[in-house]
């Protein structure tokens, strides 16, 4: 038995060493392919693309970047840093050169200097967020112009990268701008409808809106499930959910109060502006769903089944049905709405973290309306939710 356990231990341990080898050995393999790539991206020649484009390609690549600086001595420490981390890296000296490949040449990034004697990085930045909306720009700039750098996220820049730059800073910098642009990515909402099961609605994806099969959307967005006994359990519904984004406190109606359809019935609140919702039918409040109200996060599981908000007990469903929508009626109303979302938001500015605002992108994400100014907020709450 002792020579059976021995035997296990050494087979563990040699298991270990064996893996830790090849790993080390994939390491110094990838590491070695990237050096290669670096070498070569010196000697080869782009002429007929843009003239100082010096590229340094990666299998497999987490982000492809274009750099764009005058200063030789930047563009080496942009490669040397990023290639050897993972990362596919196009470098030119101009601005000129840098749109003419984005005619040819997908990137997540372009990275441009601020100073530059041709075009400048402001005027690179415009002419980028036009071509292609999809990239991200991130400045790079010195100490004596960060005040231009924050102007530049006005015109739709990322972010700014100060310079000089250590090798870590740089690379601490790259990674969470990338996080931010997958998660961007990850929120962006596409106007596509399903109707599905109510247990499924969870699953459909954030970037798509769900109706489950046999629920009631009202025109305010409140969505109604009606029982035999005649009383109706009623929640906000997936437009409301995802366009506003995530709800910080709900306030339930009272028990038995009595209202109507088109009255005020509960109330969410998100960054210490309320939105109330209107009743989508008539009667009294027969419950409520106090457990919603302690964990509003459960909306951002999803808006409907057991995350309904109060129950009526309705006493004119036969006049108010018609005004509801169900089915291929409902899929109809959410294509008409997010429509005209779209053509709303075009000329609004949209909030930074850092207090600038930059005008909204015709993509839509989840949680689109919370980072909006409170009058562009206020007329679309008027506009989709106070019919």
């Amino acid at each position: 038995m002792l020579l059976f356990v021995i035997a296990v231990i050494v087979f563990i341990i040699a298991d270990i060493l064996i893996r830790l080898i090849s790993r080390r050995i994939q390491e110094n393999k990838v590491r070695k392919e990237r050096e290669s790539a670096l070498a070569e991206s010196v000697q080869l020649d782009f002429t007929r693309e843009a003239k100082s484009l010096k590229r340094a390609e990666v299998e497999h690549p987490k982000a492809r970047i274009l750099c764009v600086d005058d200063e030789e001595v930047i563009l080496d420490s942009f490669r040397k840093i990023l290639v050897l981390d993972g990362y596919s890296v196009d470098t030119v000296q101009t601005g000129q050169e840098a749109l003419g490949l984005l005619q040819t040449h997908h990137y997540d990034f372009v990275f441009t200097d601020l100073k530059m004697p041709a075009m400048s990085g402001v005027e690179v930045t415009k002419s980028v967020k036009h071509v292609r909306p999809d990239i991200d720009v991130v400045i790079i700039t010195g100490f004596a112009t960060v005040e231009t750098a924050v102007e530049c996220m006005k015109y739709g820049a990322m972010d700014y990268v100060q310079k000089p730059f250590t090798e870590d800073e740089l690379l601490a910098f790259v990674k969470k701008a990338l996080i931010k642009r997958q998660d961007r990515i990850q929120k962006q909402l596409k106007p596509r409808v399903h109707i599905t099961h109510v247990s499924a609605v969870s699953q459909t994806g954030s970037a798509e809106f769900a109706i489950p099969g046999g629920v009631f959307i009202s025109e305010s967005h409140c969505w109604a499930a009606m029982f035999e006994d005649g009383s109706v359990r009623v929640g906000i519904d997936d437009f409301a959910n995802k366009l506003l984004g995530r709800i910080d406190a709900l306030e339930l109606p009272n028990l038995g109060m009595t209202v109507n359809r088109g009255q005020p019935l509960f109330t969410v609140s998100q960054k210490g502006r309320h939105i109330p919702f209107l009743s989508p039918v008539s009667g009294k409040v027969i419950d409520t769903n106090t457990g919603l109200a302690k964990h509003v996060d459960e909306l951002e599981h999803s808006p409907y089944a057991d995350n309904w908000i109060c129950v009526i007990d309705a006493d004119k469903l036969d006049a108010e049905i018609p005004s509801l929508k169900i089915g291929n009626a409902a899929v109809a109303f959410y294509q008409e709405e997010l429509e005209n979302f779209k053509t709303m938001t075009k000329k609004m500015s949209r909030r930074s973290p850092d207090g600038t605002t930059s005008q909204v992108s015709e993509e839509m994400y989840t949680g689109e309306m919370q980072d909006l100014d409170d009058r562009d907020f206020d007329t679309l709450v008027a506009a989709f939710f106070r019919h």
